[in-house]
Parts: structure tokens; C-alpha cells; sequence
């Protein structure tokens, strides 16, 4: 018996702080939160927050600097070589000095690399402004389940209200005795199941808000309330002009634009590889400066006698040629082809997609 009553006390007070929450929380409207009419976010609003903060969007974007300094690098010449030689005759006076220059003329390969840098910038481009129409995309639909969790929750929040006001009058008939307890116990317990299923919907809507929170780039802790409520938004919607998709425009869409400049990325790398296996001239140009001579000494044109010695001076100039006869790049040639029809292959899996 006794501990039948220990039990009974514990259960109480275990209770106590789960009933009191659940009272305090059923005095307030809880969907009143999170809607805001004057500070909240609309879904304009939202959008070019995502479309500004974001961050895998922004790290998008920076794709698009590298392509354009790749596409800077691919513009630039190759550099000349310089070369320097000194010879010395040890234990002599005889010396050597020899300076070089190598030209590098970079034949058929500078316009194609620009070629497929140009195109790797516009995919990339594309590709952005892909995931920004799909950011765009996530952003209305993670806006949308808040506004339906909201609404749904609000429509709790009048039930549990009215449900109060009945119990609260039956209590009232059965303290009179005008009813018997049996109803007034009956919606007691409809009353806490209409409330524990208002705090499943709350927690529903704290998870909508959430996944918002991180399409929109903002911590999970930040304060975060919308504008409108769902029916202003349908509304609003409704009464704008909507976009039937045509077949005959979908090369106009972001993905398929994208898809196709992917096809000319491989299409201008099949070219560099080609054009990388042709021959290829280099320059060269040398000058020498040589300041040579014997131990013998001989008469000059006035007679004088002096070591026979001269200082000579020799320009060169010479061109390299490679000859592709065994590399003509047959594997990259290759791959780029294997690439491309990829590429082609990843082209109708977009438009079927769109």
C-alpha cells in the first residue's frame, strides 16, 4: 500500500511541469507566431535573400571568376627563354660569352584554347542561373509548407480555443448539476488530445521553418516570421498570369541552355586536342662574343710585334620543329569524343526531364 502511494505522488509530480506547459501553451495562439503582417519575410522577399546569401550559390558564382581567370590564362602567349653562357679558358685569357633567346610560336594552339575557355564561361554561367531557377524553385516550395503548417496549425489553435470554452461551460452545468460529470470528463480528454496533436503540428511548423531558415542561408537560431498567410498567397498567385510550358521554347530554360553549352565545351576541347598534335615552330636566336687568341707573336701592319689575338662576334639564328609522327594526341583525341557524347547523351536527359 505504501508504495502504491509513492508511485501515485511521483506520477503527480512528474505531471505537473507537462500539464502546466501545455496550459500556458494553450492560452496563446501558437500559429500568431509565426506570421507577422508588418516585419515578416514575403516570399519576394525570401527569394532574393536565398538568391544573395545562399551559400552554395555563392560558391556557384565563384566558379564563374575562375573560368573567366582560366579563360584570361588561356589568351596569354607563351614567354620567351633566355639563355647565358660564359666560357673561360682555365689558366688563359681566351673567353666565350653566349646569349640566347627561344621563341615559342605556339602554332594553331592560342585561338582554340581561348575557344573552349570562352564556352567553359558560358556553361558556368548557365549554370548558375540554373541553380538559382532552382533555388528559386526550393525557396517557394519550403515557403509553401510553412504557410500550410502555419494554417493548419492555426486552425488547431480555434479548436482547442472552442474546445476550452465547451469544457469550461460543462464544468460549469456539472458543478451546478444540471450534466453529468461523464461528459464533462470525456471532453477533458478529447480537449488534451486536440492540444497534444496542436503540439505535434507545432513541431511540424518549427521544422518547415527550419528547412526555410536553410534554403534562405540563415542560422537555425535566427528569428525568422512570414508576411502572408496561405490564403493571400494563393490568392495573390491566382490572379497572376500563368505560364503554360511550350515544347517549341524549352531550349530557352537554364538546364537545357546549360546541357547544350556543355556539348560545345567538348565540342572546342575535341579542336585543342587536335590542334595541340600538330607540328610546332620555335625560334631561336644567338649571339657570341668570343675573345680568343695564340701565344705566338706576329708583325702587324706597321711592323710592331704583338701576340696574335682576336675578339670575334657571331649571330645566329635557327627555328625547332616538332613533328607529330608517333604523339598526335590519339588517347586525348579520344577521350574528348568520348566526352562529347556524353555530353549529348546528358543534353536529351534534360529535355525529356523538362
Amino acid at each position: 500500500m505504501t508504495t502504491r502511494i509513492a508511485l501515485s505522488v511521483l506520477c503527480v509530480a512528474l505531471m505537473a511541469p507537462i500539464a502546466g506547459n501545455a496550459q500556458a501553451l494553450g492560452d496563446t495562439r501558437i500559429a500568431q507566431r509565426h506570421v507577422d503582417p508588418v516585419n515578416g519575410l514575403s516570399l519576394e522577399q525570401a527569394i532574393a535573400r536565398a538568391l544573395e546569401h545562399e551559400p552554395s550559390l555563392r560558391a556557384a558564382r565563384s566558379d564563374v571568376d575562375i573560368t573567366q581567370a582560366m579563360r584570361q590564362q588561356a589568351s596569354l602567349r607563351p614567354n620567351p627563354n633566355v639563355s647565358f653562357e660564359r666560357r673561360q679558358e682555365p689558366g688563359g685569357t681566351d673567353d666565350v660569352t653566349t646569349v640566347g633567346v627561344e621563341w615559342p610560336l605556339d602554332l594553331f594552339r592560342r585561338r582554340v584554347r581561348v575557344a573552349v575557355a570562352d564556352r567553359a564561361v558560358t556553361a558556368v554561367q548557365l549554370a548558375v542561373a540554373n541553380r538559382e531557377r532552382l533555388l528559386a524553385a526550393e525557396v517557394r516550395m519550403r515557403y509553401g509548407d510553412v504557410l500550410a503548417t502555419v494554417r493548419d496549425l492555426a486552425i488547431f489553435d480555434e479548436l482547442v480555443a472552442t474546445t476550452r470554452r465547451q469544457h469550461q461551460l460543462l464544468r460549469s452545468r456539472v458543478e451546478e448539476g444540471a450534466t453529468p460529470p461523464l461528459e464533462r470528463d470525456l471532453l477533458d480528454v478529447e480537449l488534451r488530445r486536440l492540444e497534444s496533436e496542436r503540439l505535434l503540428l507545432a513541431g511540424r511548423t518549427e521544422a518547415a521553418l527550419f528547412e526555410l531558415k536553410r534554403a534562405l542561408g540563415m542560422k537555425a537560431d535566427a528569428t525568422l516570421a512570414v508576411r502572408h498567410t496561405l490564403e493571400e498567397v494563393v490568392r495573390r498567385e491566382a490572379t497572376a498570369a500563368v505560364e503554360v510550358p511550350d515544347p517549341t521554347v524549352l531550349g530557352q530554360r537554364a538546364d537545357v541552355r546549360e546541357a547544350v553549352a556543355r556539348i560545345d565545351v567538348a565540342e572546342a576541347k575535341i579542336d585543342r586536342v587536335q590542334s595541340e598534335g600538330r607540328f610546332d615552330v620555335s625560334l631561336f636566336a644567338n649571339y657570341m662574343r668570343m675573345d680568343a687568341g695564340f701565344p705566338q707573336r706576329g708583325f702587324t701592319l706597321d711592323g710592331r710585334l704583338e701576340r696574335v689575338r682576336g675578339l670575334f662576334h657571331y649571330v645566329s639564328a635557327a627555328a625547332t620543329i616538332s613533328i607529330p609522327v608517333l604523339n598526335r594526341n590519339q588517347g586525348e583525341i579520344a577521350a574528348a569524343k568520348a566526352g562529347r557524347a556524353g555530353a549529348q547523351a546528358a543534353h536529351e536527359a534534360v529535355r525529356l526531364a523538362a
